[in-house]
């Protein structure tokens, strides 16, 4: 009986290919665009994973690590002295105007790291070595810099120089970062040389990055330093989710993405119920035979349900493949951001799976209303 059910949906070509075509546009929907959702939170704290150290320090009032309260440099001390701390450096992070050799300008996130340690360094180096900070006016750029810059016209490389706050920087690295939410592309320096950079303020310093000793946990730690008063501690972890929770309740994005996905679901819905009640209802005559032979509405159901899965696996597979696809195209370009863990599978795959109990109930009431006398009409 199964194997007929399966002949039955493979002989009529045109509703077959419907059913497979409008499931696969909801799973390609659904996939492609929580993957950029996904893929574009990812962004939002790019500074974290490009400076990787299990402790994060700011003002009080920072709820995220793109949003920097300057604090005094004082508070550096402050933190080491708070037992529990193996070390703890300085961090300057802000947005700065760049002078390029052209005369344009372009926006950077200027970082700067302890001099000493060069701690929250760039791992992955293309050219040069991240020693040559120390260098006079050095500077290290990321792969979004040289991209931006040779838009311009300009080919950033070893040696090149630009300004940034009139004074000069000298490229001694090449690296590579996760990208920015922001889109600015990244620029390491020192300390010590990023505040020569910045605009002069009484307050600089951005972050204190710290390293918890061996026999104290995380949390007691991050307790600890904010039982000081004005400064407040993060995991790496904790500040990455803060980040993430912080846009999706500031912005309009989760907004945007799921009313896509809403969208998706009703079209998927909409295509894959009425045009499989259509063709059980084109096939009515074949379930009253069946039922005049004594084939029990179990029996009915169960080559209705495989009719439906069949369907929407096939359309799953497809939909699911080609998101894929799109995302490993993107990704090779570097935007528009995209990011498919597992659990936007799972979603999907269970979307599709819903549709398709609905599409057979839907097929299933047709079904069960049927006299098995129609078949001699």
């Amino acid at each position: 009986m199964l194997r007929l059910a399966l002949k039955m949906l493979y002989g009529d070509r045109a509703k077959y290919m419907m059913l497979v075509c409008g499931l696969s546009f909801c799973a390609l929907l659904m996939s492609q665009q929580i993957s950029v959702f996904c893929g574009l939170l990812l962004w939002t704290n790019a500074t974290v994973r490009n400076i990787r150290v299990p402790v994060w320090v700011a003002d009080a009032k920072v709820e995220q690590v793109n949003e920097v309260v300057p604090m005094r440099e004082i508070e550096v001390q402050r933190v080491r002295s708070v037992s529990g701390v193996e070390w703890a450096v300085p961090l300057y992070w802000s947005l700065l105007q760049t002078r390029l050799p052209d005369g344009t300008f372009q926006a950077v996130q200027l970082t700067g790291i302890d001099s000493a340690t060069l701690v929250g360094r760039p791992t992955k180096m293309r050219a040069g070595n991240v020693e040559d900070l120390r260098l006079p006016n050095a500077v290290i750029v990321d792969q979004v810099a040289i991209a931006k810059f040779a838009k311009r016209g300009i080919a950033l490389k070893l040696g090149s120089t630009f300004e940034i706050n009139d004074k000069e920087a000298r490229v001694v690295g090449i690296c590579e970062t996760e990208r920015s939410f922001l889109g600015q592309p990244y620029v390491f320096t020192t300390y010590s040389r990023a505040l020569e950079y910045s605009p002069p303020q009484r307050k600089l310093l951005s972050f204190v990055l710290v390293q918890p000793k061996p026999s104290v946990s995380i949390p007691e730690l991050l307790a600890r330093i904010s039982a000081m008063g004005g400064l407040r501690a993060f995991s790496s972890d904790q500040l990455k989710w803060d980040t993430f929770m912080w846009y999706v309740k500031n912005t309009g994005i989760p907004i945007s993405f799921g009313t896509v996905v809403i969208l998706g679901i009703v079209v998927g819905i909409a295509i894959a119920g009425q045009t499989f009640y259509l063709f059980v209802h084109e096939n009515l005559r074949f379930m009253a035979a069946l039922k005049a032979m004594g084939a029990g509405f179990g029996t009915l159901a169960q080559m209705v349900f495989l009719q439906a899965f069949t369907v929407g696996f096939t359309g799953y597979g497809i939909g699911v493949g080609i998101a894929a696809l799109f995302g490993n195209a993107v990704l090779k370009k570097g935007e528009p951001p995209f990011y498919m863990p597992w659990q936007v599978l799972v979603f999907t795959g269970v979307i599709i799976l819903l549709i398709c109990c609905l599409s057979a109930f839907v097929g299933l009431l047709k079904i069960a209303r049927t006299e098995a006398a129609m078949v001699f009409k």
